[in-house]
């Protein structure tokens, strides 16, 4: 058999074998080059950056629908509307996408192993546990009563003062004036954070 004859079966052999590869990569959005650890930078208006590493290994529903609303530019605008003291950071109200997904814990039949230690980003959900959207929320101390019932899906792993800057500047006068604002830290309207930016910096 002489050298281009060989050369040409070859190449028809490696186009066969690449070929399947190169669709998956392109139309399987389970896609080839993604991280097990997308990286996040939340965009704090006149506070800073809190940055965010995902952990797809654990919550592969949520971190996938975090990181859609991010390339979609569906956190843009929405706000800070909670900060309970010794407890936690809750973002994403007023998102641009509500659209909802099956909750990755659990007590709803899902094995995720992430704690809710200080730190954590985990999703806020209704009492119906597949009702998570766009608001998300960040562990100020440990709580191990949400472990089992919410679904953590990264840590902050940057930006920890930011956190802190946005707990120092709430004051009293800024909680809503009803059970919810004096037990569950949700604050007024005027006292909100605004979410400039979420972005995907890594995936």
């Amino acid at each position: 058999m002489n050298g281009k004859k060989t050369g040409r079966m070859l190449k028809t052999i490696l186009t066969a074998v690449l070929a399947p590869t190169i669709c998956l990569c392109a139309f399987g959005a389970a896609g080839c080059a993604r991280s097990a650890h997308p990286v996040c930078e939340i965009v704090v208006k006149d506070y800073g950056t809190i940055t965010v590493t995902l952990d797809r290994n654990e919550a592969p529903i949520t971190v996938d629908h975090f990181v859609k609303l991010a390339k979609n530019k569906s956190y843009d605008g929405s706000v800070i509307n909670r900060v309970q003291m010794g407890f936690v950071l809750q973002g994403g109200a007023g998102a641009s996408d509500d659209s909802t997904i099956k909750g990755e814990f659990k007590s709803n039949g899902v094995d995720n192993n992430l704690k809710h230690k200080k730190g954590v980003i985990s999703m806020a959900r209704a009492t119906d546990p597949n009702t998570a959207s766009s608001q998300f929320f960040i562990m100020l101390e440990a709580n191990d009563t949400l472990d089992g019932n919410y679904a953590a899906f990264g840590k902050v792993t940057d930006g920890w003062d930011t956190v802190e800057k946005i707990v120092a500047a709430v004051k009293a006068s800024d909680y809503s004036e009803d059970y919810y604002g004096a037990v569950m830290g949700f604050l007024k309207e005027t006292s909100y954070f605004t979410i400039e930016t979420v972005r995907v910096i890594s995936e």
